[in-house]
């Protein structure tokens, strides 16, 4: 299956291990990605309150892009939750309000660019894989089951609602990613919370509110004696791994579930190397519970990581109340 691709900045540098895992297993899914050439940000959530217009706008020109390169072809494929959601509504107000669509328009014609709405089917990743691809396509695949491994499946907030394109089942409680994890032989538990928010950038705004969120679902998770939580989405894997610490230090608590992405799992249950697939590379290591399924990698064992040396990028405003 050939499919335009559209990465986002995330899986470019903190989810990176995403991308990377996705590329090790296209191959096994028969999925050939095509990346949309010259693709800008999304945007992520806080530019649509800010300034409207100018945030359609933006990820407007993706879809122009895309439309421009997918000779025939009309998917478009997201793996971040957050890219995903703003491509399929950008789409779908476009195709509601033909005022918008003309004033997005306007805007692109700055840079020769047009799209016409609906003519490109923005879809997640998780919904090719469980829809198009198929569990027994996936079973197949598997050389090295999860068996053992206690897994918590989590959507997040924004892949299943608003369900635009009615893909799901039920969007307030799905069920694809379990099915999905019990075809690689894992051993999938309850999780009520599975949609529940994990505060997005609230750790910039206010950190206490965003630890308590993050404190419900890693609670909830364990709870049910998770051994690890499974997401899709980059902005929850980082709250959830990147700052279990600080959240365990505000509330005194002492918590250690590793976040890792669906397509790491999956590389797994396919016998790729560990490396490969970017794990190690989280905030809390994953190797004591991987090690229940017989894999082994360089990275240190147990306990959260150490933290990166900072990467030169693009400066950062002060935030509230002196946080950066």
């Amino acid at each position: 299956m050939k499919t335009l691709f559209y990465p986002g900045c995330s899986m470019q540098r903190s989810a990176r291990p995403y991308l990377d895992s996705l590329y090790a297993i296209q191959d096994d899914l028969e999925l050939e990605l095509e990346e949309v050439e010259d693709w800008n940000c999304c945007g992520a959530t806080e530019y649509m309150s800010i300034s409207r217009l100018p945030a359609l706008s933006l990820v407007g020109r993706n879809l122009a892009i895309a439309q421009q390169q997918s000779n025939g072809g009309n998917t478009l494929l997201a793996a971040c939750s957050a890219c995903y959601l703003n491509l399929a509504k950008t789409d779908h107000y476009m195709l509601e309000d033909d005022e918008l669509g003309q004033e997005i328009n306007s805007a692109l014609g700055a840079g020769n660019l047009h799209y016409d709405a609906g003519s490109v089917e923005i879809r997640h990743l998780l919904d090719v894989i469980l829809n198009d691809i198929g569990v027994d396509r996936v079973k197949e695949h598997v050389t090295r089951p999860l068996t053992g491994l206690r897994i918590a499946a989590y959507y997040g907030c924004m892949i299943v609602r608003p369900d635009l394109d009615q893909r799901w089942e039920n969007p307030e409680y799905p069920t694809v990613l379990e099915e999905l994890m019990s075809a690689l032989g894992a051993e999938v538990v309850d999780f009520p919370l599975k949609t529940h928010c994990c505060g997005g950038h609230m750790t910039q705004i206010s950190p206490p509110t965003a630890y308590e969120l993050i404190r419900r679902l890693v609670h909830g998770a364990a709870l049910y004696e998770a051994d690890v939580l499974v997401t899709v989405c980059p902005m929850c894997q980082l709250n959830l791994d990147a700052y279990q610490v600080e959240m365990n230090k505000h509330f005194k608590t002492d918590y250690e579930i590793p976040i890792l992405f669906v397509t790491q799992l999956m590389g797994l249950a396919f016998g790729k190397d560990p490396d490969e697939l970017g794990l190690g590379r989280e905030f809390i290591q994953s190797g004591p519970a991987l090690a229940m399924i017989g894999v082994e990698s360089d990275a240190e064992e147990g306990g959260p990581r150490k933290k990166p040396k900072k990467e030169e990028g693009l400066p950062m405003p002060p935030m509230i109340g002196g946080l950066r």
